[in-house]
């Protein structure tokens, strides 16, 4: 069987800066990236680079920033009123907001985000809002594990159910 559309498609993979070498994620045997290929859930050149692969297939590729989560974009960086984030009692914990933290939030629609710390002084917290991954070159190195039919439930739903998959 063959990686094409619809097949749940399990993998291991070591993620890793094309640029550095330095690691980013790996996943192994035990606890791989199991997936409803050809969805949109993964980034499309990732996809692209894995069709038609079998079982015991290797994969070696990498993905510009630009083709992956983009590149970092300086308008995704905000200066926030440090107010907005003083408890009821008009205090502000400084333990939590550290450089380098990275804080969940919300913008006035609603939509959730992760903001990244980078400065704090008294009257402002500077957050980088662009993804962890914004502006890096990513390279995939692994293996393909296994290839299924996916069910009438998992297509329905748009993702894997079951083991290594989303639960109910």
């Amino acid at each position: 069987m063959y990686i094409t559309s619809n097949k749940v498609v399990s993998l291991k993979y070591k993620l890793s800066n094309h640029q550095s070498g330095e690691k980013i994620e790996e996943t192994n045997e035990e606890n791989p990236l199991v997936f409803l290929y050809g969805v949109g859930g993964l980034i499309p050149e990732f996809e692209d680079n894995l069709a038609g692969k079998k079982v015991g297939d290797s994969f070696d590729f990498h993905i510009l920033a630009s083709n992956a989560y983009g590149d970092h974009d300086p308008e995704h960086i905000a200066m926030i009123p440090s107010n907005v984030f003083h408890d009821d009692n008009g205090n502000f914990d400084n333990e939590m907001f550290q450089v380098g933290a990275m804080i969940p939030m919300s913008d006035s629609e609603g939509n959730h985000m992760q903001g990244k710390i980078m400065e704090v002084d008294e009257e402002n917290v500077k957050m980088d809002f662009n993804h962890p991954l914004a502006g890096t070159d990513l390279h995939f190195q692994g293996d393909i594990l296994d290839i299924r039919e996916a069910t009438e439930d998992e297509l329905a739903h748009g993702h894997v159910h079951g083991e290594h998959g989303h639960q109910h």
